[in-house]
């Protein structure tokens, strides 16, 4: 099901090269047979201190997302709540979790059209949001979606049908 929010703030040309990182990563977990979502970690600047990318295929670690991996890769940090978390999707539950855990203050979407996360927690927290719906990334998923229902719906917990 498609769900939509409206862009709460502009994306800036330094959150920009943050999603263009995200998508990079989303491209490489397309080609290594996982699912095509990437995050970056970054200054407000652009600057790109980690990324990571939906590895729960390849790895078999079901908290292995895009937003997980990337925060995996950042380590140790005292400086979270200077940085900007940029996702190529709406993260879920767990990935906004594990944002808000580390006080991230603001997160870039690159879409939310094809899976809306938990937009709502981000909004409660004081989270700064934007959403960018890009085409690039709504492409991306719905060709995913469209060739692999299954793993998809795997991986955000739709249990089979009967």
């Amino acid at each position: 099901m498609a769900a939509t929010v409206s862009t709460l703030s502009p994306v800036t040309p330094g959150e920009q090269r943050l999603l263009d990182a995200a998508y990079q990563q989303a491209l490489k977990s397309l080609r290594e047979g996982g699912i095509p979502i990437g995050s970056a970690l970054g200054l407000p600047d652009g600057t790109v201190l980690a990324v990571g990318h939906n590895l729960r295929v390849q790895t078999g670690d079901t908290t292995a997302h895009a937003e997980v991996s990337c925060i995996r890769a950042a380590g140790r940090r005292r400086d979270w709540h200077t940085l900007v978390l940029a996702s190529t999707l709406s993260p879920c539950v767990m990935c906004t979790g594990a944002t808000l855990l580390h006080r991230v203050p603001r997160v870039v979407v690159g879409e939310n059209r094809t899976f809306l996360g938990a937009e709502d927690l981000f909004a409660a927290r004081g989270v700064s949001l934007a959403v960018a719906q890009e085409a690039r990334c709504i492409a991306l998923m719905e060709r995913f979606i469209a060739e692999r229902p299954e793993l998809w719906n795997e991986d955000i917990g739709v249990p089979p049908a009967r």
